[in-house]
């Protein structure tokens, strides 16, 4: 291996005189005007001047870079720090850092629907090339995922910096005690389907990717439903690789503000809530030292209640399994979601990844074991009660926000309130914050499921997870009960490929005989909360709500006006008491009034009717 000696090639100096956007500052996070520059509006990007002024940041992570010129600078610093390479040269400079080391090595997942290949690197201190080696030196590992949206590719840069500095640099020991996999780029035909016009309110790279992949499906909604090639490629290496610790890196959008890395997963009331407390007591503040003492402002992830009124509050939420922390949370796998600060410049955001990226190597390996043990517990708690749906709260404590200045006027071009943020840090003491924190609806933990053989789609998507099933040797009988389904409502438009649904549910118990090869899907197991989440219809991405059963919804098979005649007749002469149900009915003017609904109300209680109509082909065993 031939080492460089990166320190002769800094072109920067470590400006840590200007870091002082220090979470704990006397200001209590209002920027003095004497420590920066002030704001402007700069002419770097092609939206710079429709863009609000920004705040000229200097940071001891600029001693972090390389000048263009150095042997093994990257493509983004060969940019004076303001382009990404496009996916050639992105993979032909890691294919040659690659082949400087034994220390890495690359990985293709599978092929994107355009044919590219996602690619990942796997870096560990003996050279593991398989999932096996990895495993057996026993260290946790860490998935760094950049480029799930295209156009937020910061992480990618960063990583490649980063991947420098440990083959070629000093920074080796950081493999000492961890594994890093790490994929460049998720979203790889969305990353090439890149402008300089993609994301208006976004600083740089100068070139940004798409936002959706090649059939124009956002992957981070799909984690939950799995029906693009590249989340089933990605969910396939978190089965095979195994991480302790998943990262996920984006660019926000919205509110203008001081962070410039904001970052979070979900709460300590969702499923994982040992998870929870390694990232809140271990992981954040370890993080948030680093960023600072490197001239960043870290921050929680932040929502606007309304982003023209900022006294309104803020939000925060339990994600669901759609996205990438909640998909973690659901299964267990701590999950962190980075959103950098659109307004901020690129090479601001990129080097506020590096360092966010290298304090998680040293935390994971100071703390690994404990988050192992963490992930254990989530993994085997098995709770009683699970909870499907939240609602919104007001949250007990405010927070403190760094903002930045604003002003409002009304524009001639919409008629609307605009907001106009001047560039000025404010801090916006004590806005109160509202949360979906409150559990809505609360289950008893099934102790397992029973899927139908016909309904391929769905167990295929469940071995996708990585989900533990088992098939029917014979045919079975078994005490069981099912949901029966009423006033199925459709999304109007289609969402992410999908006619959702919702529904009103009764659940019934029944006795009877299921076919061989009906799926078996107990939930005492390591992805078990996964299963309740996608197989329970009430849950916001279970596989009902997002479409998977709606051949149900359909009648198949129907009776004739002159048929129904004579049967309710004869219905009436054999049950007399049907005489009085139907008196019953016909109090309702509209029913009585609807010659159709009358007719129909007899077919449903004859025995010609489809008696699977409208009820989940999704058994439950208590």
């Amino acid at each position: 291996m031939r080492v460089l000696n990166l320190s002769s090639l800094l072109p920067v100096l470590c400006l840590a005189s200007f870091s002082t956007f220090a979470v704990n500052a006397p200001s209590e996070g209002d920027i003095s005007k004497k420590e920066m520059s002030s704001p402007r509006i700069n002419d770097t990007f092609v939206n710079d001047t429709i863009l609000p002024p920004q705040i000229q940041w200097h940071g001891a992570s600029e001693s972090l870079l390389l000048d263009k010129n150095a042997p093994w600078s990257t493509p983004f610093e060969q940019s004076n720090y303001i382009n990404s390479p496009n996916y050639h040269d992105t993979f032909v400079w890691l294919d040659k850092l690659v082949a400087q080391s034994n220390l890495i090595h690359k990985v293709s997942l599978g092929k994107s629907p355009q044919g590219r290949d996602i690619w990942m690197f796997v870096a560990s201190s003996k050279g593991a090339k398989t999932p096996n080696e990895l495993k057996q030196n026993h260290k946790p590992s860490i998935l760094v995922q950049a480029g799930i949206h295209a156009g937020e590719i910061d992480g990618k840069d960063a990583g490649m910096m980063l991947l420098r500095d440990i083959v070629l640099g000093e920074k080796r020991s950081l493999l000492d005690d961890v594994n890093l996999l790490f994929v460049p780029i998720f979203n790889v035909d969305g990353h090439e389907r890149h402008g300089k016009y993609n994301r208006v309110n976004q600083r740089g790279p100068v070139d940004m990717g798409w936002r959706t992949n090649a059939n124009n499906l956002n992957l981070n909604r799909d984690y939950a439903k799995a029906d693009t090639a590249e989340m089933q490629l990605m969910l396939s290496a978190i089965n095979t690789w195994d991480p302790q610790l998943y990262i996920d890196v984006h660019v926000t959008d919205g509110i203008d503000y001081q962070y410039d890395v904001t970052f979070g997963y979900n709460l300590s009331n969702g499923l994982s809530p040992n998870s929870y407390q390694w990232l809140e007591n271990k992981y954040r503040p370890q993080i948030e030292t680093a960023l600072t003492a490197a001239g960043h402002i870290p921050g929680p992830l932040v929502f606007a209640i309304d982003n023209t009124d900022l006294t309104k509050g803020l939000t925060l939420w339990n994600a669901s399994p759609r996205f990438s922390n909640g998909y973690g949370d659901a299964r267990h796998l701590p999950t962190i979601l980075i959103e950098n600060h659109s307004l901020k410049p690129y090479k601001q955001r990129v080097l506020g990844t590096y360092v966010l990226l290298e304090q998680t190597l040293k935390t994971l390996s100071q703390h690994g074991t404990l988050l192992k043990m963490a992930i254990s517990k989530d993994k085997f708690a098995f709770n009683d009660r699970v909870t499907l749906t939240w609602e919104a709260e007001q949250q007990p404590q405010g927070w403190d926000f760094k903002g930045i200045g604003y002003s409002t006027e009304q524009s001639p071009i919409s008629g609307n309130s605009v907001v106009r943020w001047s560039g000025e840090p404010k801090l916006y003491q004590q806005l109160p914050v509202v949360g979906r924190t409150k559990a809505k609806l609360k289950i008893n933990r099934p102790s397992a499921y029973y899927l139908l053989p016909q309904w391929t789609e769905v167990i295929e998507r469940l071995s996708i997870h990585g989900i533990r099933m088992t098939q029917l040797q014979k045919p079975t009988r078994k005490i069981v009960q099912q949901y029966q389904f009423s006033d199925p409502t459709f999304d109007k438009q289609s969402y992410e490929g999908h006619q959702r649904v919702s529904v009103q549910s009764s659940l019934s118990p029944l006795e009877l005989t299921l076919p061989t090869g009906t799926v078996k899907i107990e939930t005492d197991q390591p992805l078990g909360d996964l299963a309740i989440l996608l197989l329970e219809p009430q849950s916001t991405d279970s596989f009902l709500q997002w479409g998977f059963f709606n051949p149900i919804f359909t009648r198949t098979e129907y009776i004739e006006d002159y048929a129904v005649e004579p049967l309710a007749q004869k219905m009436l002469q054999d049950n007399p008491s049907l005489q009085a149900e139907f008196d019953a009915a016909l109090k309702d003017e509209v029913f009585a009034s609807d010659a159709k609904a009358r007719l129909r109300w007899f077919y449903q209680r004859s025995a010609y009717y489809d008696d699977q109509y409208l009820k989940y082909p999704v058994y439950r065993e208590q």
